[in-house]
């Protein structure tokens, strides 16, 4: 869905497959990709909508049941950004419903999920939210954060402050 540094690392690797991508949210130049300005019409276009943004007020059950309804009864949604973004329960009746074909969640509304309906469907995929846990990756966070460390004690700003 959006073309951040995620989405445009989702999009890399689906260069490959021969598929059309596109994208919503703010508009990114120099991407070859058509740009929705509005998340239904992005779903309405897509055969699998995947949801990468970040969460907050702004973003929260931004997949309602009305996105979902113009996925349709061919189309997935995969969820790898926060699980605010997606209306759970709206979720849940277009599964039960057939409004959409499947999902796949690496994120939920209610963490840990325990006892939610979504476990239950044979055409649901969840996984915990995992994508970063690579012994690479790690490395690499164990690494920025000691460099902050070193720069802060030396009197320097850190590579990546918090604002």
């Amino acid at each position: 869905m959006g073309l951040g540094r995620i989405g445009q690392g989702i999009a890399r690797r689906l260069t490959g497959f021969d598929v059309e991508i596109a994208y919503g949210g703010s508009k990114v130049e120099g991407v070859p990709y058509v740009m929705f300005s509005d998340v239904q019409q992005l779903a309405a276009f897509a055969d699998i909508l995947i949801v990468c943004c970040p969460g907050g007020d702004r973003t929260r059950h931004l997949i309602d049941g009305a996105v979902l309804s113009v996925l349709g009864s061919s189309g997935f949604l995969v969820n790898v950004s926060r699980g605010t973004v997606v209306d759970e329960a709206a979720l849940i009746d277009a599964l039960e419903n057939g409004l959409i074909r499947g999902a796949a969640l690496d994120v939920f509304e209610k963490e840990p999920l325990i006892g939610s309906r979504l476990a239950t469907f044979s055409n649901v995929v969840l996984t915990p939210h995992a994508g970063s846990a690579t012994e690479e990756t790690r490395h690499t966070m164990l690494r920025l954060a000691l460099d902050n460390i070193h720069r802060v004690l030396d009197g320097s700003c850190a590579l990546t402050p918090v604002q």
